[in-house]
């Protein structure tokens, strides 16, 4: 909900695990509720109008992770030109030609006015996409704020061409909107507030898991109530139109006390997802609903086999979430705790009756750090039966990364820009794209190795700092009571140029042979948002750069233009993560936002879309 909505490979010495540990047991128990049965939806729906530019439908997520310290009116560039003092330096990456497909995912366009959300139902502007994608049994799942949709691995949709379903639709929750065709007035009834996709694939059972964070609102006014959910659906079989059963899971009151806990209600931003043999797992920090003040972040652990064990035509067993709160890190509390999931045809770790870990970052103050913190819950396999589990963590040393700055954009035609300017006399600038911060981003354990990166700062040898990106391939280990990791290899990825050509939100996916990618967007001076990789194993770390897709414009969205954005950030919201996973093939498959070609036969009041790339590392 937090919407406001590279290089050689350099390799700092092995560093091994500190001595730091420590040990949680589970707070409480929470009872999951079975919501129903959904199934996607393949139909047309009808487009609808795009409004005027006082009535249109906006909506960009919850500010409460992104922050931005960047000064001035919108489209002043110059605070682009941070400090270089000790930010981490990079050689830079080659960019070069590989070997890819690829094809264009879900846009804006689609997910405002396409996607089937009922009758009347419409799920409006919205920005940034939020990528979510998996890859199963010959299925390519997308999720992006507020729409999913289904392709074969040729790249055709699956749902009819150009189509997709509101995810309020799919999660029953109701539309989001009802909105007048002519004026584009928005009106009752206000479907639940949903954000956050996130997809995965459990091979290793043929089940498709998507989940989303979803806030109660008045249907009358589309006000915020304060009451939450963690909403997940499953799928029935490894055939995503078979069905999903649909849960939820409430986080209203999910807030430590520590930090005020929660007397108007709290939700759980941007719920993050893994699973191994046991269980499925997710990891959300817990903001107040009334302050958007952080609340602590929170994991839950609900058995995987319960969650699975529905036939078609039946009802699924009572499923309990063990609950995890009050986690600390170093000096300071946890957030952002990144569950790992494996990929197709690797073994989980079976190790301390089961071990599924989750990894953070640690940048309390938005600068700099040079650790991460490793966490390991183990005895996951009586989440099958009683459930006796032990959260643990350390923090162990690694290369500096620290919080990246906004990127320039290279000069091109911005038709919204325009036409605020014309219509309300309002003077914008072409905006910076932000990268948000430097919390974690995707965990995959495969080949007993923990694989993950942040977006970060860097320097390069040329030009002025950037966004980048800092990978990680760590060893762990669980004794007893003690949990520990080493750094098997690091290093960062960059564009090195005299001008500030970022890479934005990197990934890392990785096969069950240990091959992988890094995945993200670029964009920059001279570059329009694109969508790239560079291939990542342990023994040689990362390569140079491929763009996989050239993006054709400028970032032309609301959220930064005074005007059409109730609270313009100054910079347009992007990302505000890629995704990147295996499947049984060892094929990697991304997912980043880009630049698509025109959408529309009018002026959107945003451009992006999605990009899905598909290589064998």
């Amino acid at each position: 909900m937090k919407k406001i909505q590279l290089l050689f490979i350099v390799i700092a010495s092995l560093a091994m695990a500190a001595t730091t540990v420590a040990q949680t047991t589970a707070i409480s128990t929470r009872g999951v509720k079975f919501v129903g049965t959904t199934h996607l939806q393949s139909r047309a729906a009808a487009r609808k109008s795009q409004g005027s530019l006082s009535g249109g439908f906006f909506r960009k997520d919850i500010e409460v992770d992104a922050g931005f310290d960047i000064p001035g009116a919108n489209g002043n560039n110059s605070p682009a030109r941070v400090r270089a003092a000790h930010v981490p330096t990079a050689a830079g990456n080659a960019i070069v030609n590989g070997n890819f497909s690829g094809f264009i995912g879900l846009t804006e366009f689609e997910q405002a006015y396409l996607a089937f959300a009922g009758p009347n139902g419409v799920n409006g502007e919205l920005e940034p996409p939020d990528q979510g994608l998996a890859v199963g049994n010959g299925f390519v799942v997308e999720a992006i704020n507020d729409a999913i949709t289904v392709y074969d691995t040729s790249g055709n949709n699956l749902l009819g061409p150009g189509n997709s379903e509101a995810l309020n639709f799919f999660f029953e929750q109701g539309p989001e909107a009802t909105i007048d065709p002519i004026t584009g007035v928005v009106g009752p009834p206000f479907g639940a507030f949903i954000s956050d996709p996130r997809v995965l694939y459990d091979a290793s059972t043929g089940h498709f898991f998507v989940s989303v964070v979803e806030i109660d609102v008045d249907q009358n006014t589309g006000a915020l109530l304060p009451t939450s959910h963690f909403m997940f659906a499953v799928s029935l079989d490894a055939n995503p139109f078979h069905g999903f059963n649909v849960f939820s899971l409430d986080t209203s009151n999910e807030g430590d006390a520590r930090f005020g806990g929660c007397p108007h209600g709290c939700f759980g931003d941007q719920p993050l997802v893994g699973f191994d043999a046991n269980g499925y797992y997710a990891s959300a920090n817990a903001f107040s609903l009334d302050t958007f003040g952080f609340r602590g972040a929170q994991i839950y652990a609900m058995s995987k086999a319960a969650l699975e064990s529905a036939a078609p035509s039946g009802t699924p067993i009572a499923v309990t979430a063990v609950h995890f709160g009050n986690l600390n890190q170093a000096e300071g509390p946890g957030f952002s705790i990144q569950p790992s999931f494996v990929p197709p045809g690797d073994n989980f770790n079976s190790t301390n009756g089961g071990t599924e870990y989750f990894v953070s970052s640690l940048d309390f103050t938005g600068t700099l750090d040079n650790r991460l913190t490793v966490w390991a819950l183990t005895n996951t396999s009586s989440l099958n039966s009683t459930p006796n589990l032990n959260l643990t963590n350390a923090v162990i040393d690694t290369e500096t990364y620290g919080q990246p700055p906004s990127t320039e954009q290279k000069p091109g035609p911005t038709p919204l820009l325009d036409l605020i300017a014309q219509a309300l006399k309002i003077k914008n600038h072409e905006s910076l794209i932000a990268d948000n911060d430097d919390r974690l981003q995707q965990v995959t354990y495969a080949n007993g190795m923990l694989w993950t990166s942040v977006p970060s700062i860097v320097q390069t040898q040329q030009g002025p700092v950037r966004a980048g990106g800092a990978w990680f391939i760590l060893s762990p280990w669980v004794t007893g009571t003690q949990t520990g990791a080493s750094v098997v290899n690091q290093g960062y990825v960059a564009i090195n140029s005299p001008k500030q050509n970022s890479v934005l939100f990197p990934a890392v996916g990785v096969n069950a042979a240990g091959k992988g990618v890094v995945a993200f967007s670029i964009a920059g001076e001279d570059l329009y948002p694109s969508a790239g990789y560079a291939t990542l194993d342990a023994a040689n770390g990362i390569g140079p750069i491929v763009i996989s897709f050239n993006g054709v414009a400028p970032d032309d969205g609301f959220t930064p233009y005074f005007g059409v954005s109730s609270a313009p950030g100054r910079v347009g919201r992007w990302g505000d993560y890629s995704f990147a996973a295996s499947d049984e093939s060892g094929n990697i498959w991304m997912g980043a936002e880009v630049i698509p070609p025109e959408q529309a036969p009018f002026i959107p009041f945003a451009n992006w879309g999605t990009f899905i790339t598909s290589v064998t590392p």
